[in-house]
């Protein structure tokens, strides 16, 4: 198992809170807040790709 550093939740007003991580190698993590056992895995270019999708507005038909 890879030690995984995870950066504070991030929170939404009455939604789960979720965690990104990152490893040694090169991996980027997804988790729901209190659940870290039960991630998301790819490596941190494709995490920062998904961020970047994101932030661009590719995901705001979910909202």
């Amino acid at each position: 198992m890879a030690d995984i550093t995870w950066e504070d939740a991030f929170c939404g007003e009455g939604a789960s809170c979720f965690r990104l991580g990152t490893d040694a190698d090169g991996n980027g993590y997804v988790a729901i807040a209190g659940a870290e056992a039960n991630h998301l895995a790819d490596s941190a270019e494709a995490l920062r790709q998904m961020i970047r999708d994101i932030k661009a507005g590719k995901a705001d038909h979910l909202l």
